[in-house]
């Protein structure tokens, strides 16, 4: 069973699950539609698998759609994934056709329920082409970028901004990632729920269960990427990283563990160039995880001394936010979201080169009580900025900006 808002009041405290209520009050059945491109994997997906039950229990109808689309349609999208996080990609006229295609077809299985619906929210590039095929829609339409958009490939982001614009606002992570716009544009970066599974406290059992299973010796020093197997996550980078680290801290063992998500083509050839790369370690770890470990993961994280996330690209980094929850240092790549996560010296480090997770390693390891302290102050970090309380508040002004008009200062009643 999913959480209910009253299970927050012991993470949060009354006052924010009252503001909440106060917010949707605003809102009482309202008829809201999500779309993305996958159901499990990525975080996305977790994001409102968890903040629509929660909509519902404020009164708002709230539902959760996902396109559907073949391989090209996927290897078109990722090929946009990569192109807007900076890859210089071509995609052919083919592949743009199977593009528009596919999202009208979804359009036709989703017309009814997306032109009656009150707000829309259209999750990333997948779906961006819906608005085009649902002319006589009758509410507002969102489009919410959690992709690192600061410097999109020119011809990429031309082609799709012809999709976004006619939207009605748009919301983006950071202000760095935003593009100009004839529409509103506002600002919510993601969140964690704490009471998931992937978040919530474990017993010690549990954990040791868990690395038991995978022969994890948690005696030793253990470090790891917990993320999806993506070239943009650099898993051959924290390996160079962790091997540079064993010189000098020589009981050093380094989990590696995810999947892949049902819109990432790619996946696969990355894990094969890991596997690859790890051959012949017994202190480097390699684990596949289907998308519903999320126990598992957990159990990882809070047996690692130092969670390693060196993204070479992020829109936000949820697996950062996660291990800072658990109290963990976090050794962030100096991309995206994570910036805004990761501060020097007070939740983690930035780092920009595996010499550079090197260095970091052997300076937290020398200094365990330092170690200790970011960890505390990570996860005060998160509860101040970064839980799905949070964020939801953020998705409730919102509707209540847009449904009103207003581009400012929102009143309530």
């Amino acid at each position: 069973m999913k959480a209910t808002l009253d299970d927050y009041v012991k993470v949060v405290g009354g006052e924010s699950i009252a503001h909440l209520r106060q917010l949707a009050s605003t809102l009482s059945g309202l008829t809201v539609v999500h779309v993305n491109s996958t159901r499990y994997g990525g975080g996305v997906a977790e994001i409102l698998d968890r903040l629509v039950p929660l909509m519902r229990e404020l009164d708002i109808n709230a539902e959760w759609e996902v396109i559907q689309g073949n391989g090209d349609f996927f290897a078109c999208t990722k090929g946009f994934h990569n192109g807007l996080q900076g890859n210089a990609v071509e995609i052919s006229k083919s592949l743009l056709g199977v593009y528009e295609q596919t999202n009208e077809q979804n359009a036709e299985r989703l017309r009814e329920k997306l032109e009656k619906a009150d707000i829309v929210f259209i999750h990333d590039p997948q779906p961006a082409a819906l608005i085009r095929y649902c002319p006589n829609r009758c509410g507002k339409w969102i489009w919410r970028c959690h992709i690192d958009l600061s410097r999109p490939h020119r011809a990429i982001w031309k082609y799709l901004r012809a999709f976004v614009e006619p939207y009605d606002a748009s919301i983006w992570s950071l202000a760095d990632f935003v593009q100009p716009l004839r529409h509103p544009q506002y600002l919510i970066p993601p969140s964690i729920d704490p009471l998931s599974d992937k978040n919530v406290d474990l017993s010690e059992d549990e954990v040791n269960a868990v690395a038991a299973r995978f022969s994890i010796d948690l005696s030793r020093p253990m470090i790891s990427q917990i993320s999806r197997f993506d070239r943009f996550k650099d898993p051959l980078g924290v390996i160079r990283g962790y091997r540079l680290a064993k010189s000098f801290i020589p009981r050093l063992q380094l989990v590696l563990a995810g999947g892949g998500a049902a819109d990432d083509p790619e996946g696969e050839g990355v894990l094969n160039e890991v596997r690859r790369a790890a051959t012949g370690d017994d202190d480097l770890h390699i684990i596949l995880l289907p998308p519903d470990a999320h126990r598992t993961i957990n159990a990882l994280q809070r047996m690692s001394d130092v969670v390693i996330q060196k993204s070479l690209k992020e829109g936000f980094g949820l697996t950062v936010t996660e291990a800072m929850w658990k109290s963990k240092p976090v050794l962030g790549g100096n991309a995206g979201g994570i910036r805004i996560q990761v501060i020097n010296h007070h939740t983690g480090f930035l780092v920009n080169t595996a010499e550079g997770v090197a260095l970091r390693l052997r300076y937290l390891f020398d200094n365990r009580d330092q170690m200790e302290t970011i960890g505390r102050k990570a996860h005060r970090f998160v509860l101040e900025n970064f839980l799905l309380t949070r964020h939801l508040r953020e998705y409730l002004t919102i509707m209540v900006a847009i449904r009103s008009g207003a581009e400012g200062r929102v009143e309530l009643a």
